[in-house]
């Protein structure tokens, strides 16, 4: 299945939120020092599942530098999308079947669990955590064969970088 070849809708962004929750995220985004993580995290009290409140918890601790922190506001999206699209609770045992059987409307929600389950991968790398990146991006090679989430590239670059500290202890560098 071509992961572009759908009609965008249903687009989080395009969800509209409680008037307080917008108010709140708009805040954040206004002050983006450490002072936007309060906003950012009432705002999740009062949606926990909305996903414009993840995204900024992502880009909030990501930029931050707080890498555990956007991994698990990551999940957590992961968590949300996942019921909506019928997938396995464990990204481990999503197959192709799993993508090929969700409605055409649906498949916005799909490219969002599979950029999300991408972000968990590069969260992961960037933490040194190779095994799990490396099992991240095998599997959304697996099921994205056209390499329209963009994973193939990052498990090359795991790959790469994995070569280099293996050539690089042989030679005692």
């Amino acid at each position: 299945m071509d992961l572009l070849d759908f009609e965008a809708k249903d687009l989080y962004f395009d969800r509209p939120d409680a008037p307080e929750v917008e108010r709140l995220i708009k805040q954040a985004a206004e002050d983006y020092s450490s002072e936007a993580e309060l906003p950012l995290l009432r705002a999740y009290f009062l949606a926990p599942e909305s996903m414009n409140v993840l995204v900024a918890l992502n880009r909030f601790y990501y930029y931050q530098h707080r890498l555990e922190d956007a991994l698990s506001a990551t999940g957590k999206a992961l968590d949300v999308v996942r019921p909506a699209i019928g997938f396995p609770e464990d990204w481990r045992d999503l197959q192709p079947r799993h993508i090929e059987e969700v409605p055409p409307d649906l498949l916005t929600r799909v490219r969002l669990y599979l950029f999300a389950l991408k972000a968990i991968g590069f969260l992961n790398m960037r933490l040194h955590r190779l095994d799990v990146s490396q099992s991240i991006f095998e599997k959304l090679v697996e099921l994205d064969r056209m390499d329209r989430i963009g994973a193939k590239g990052l498990l090359e670059l795991l790959q790469q970088c994995r070569a280099e500290v293996g050539e690089a202890a042989t030679t005692g560098q």
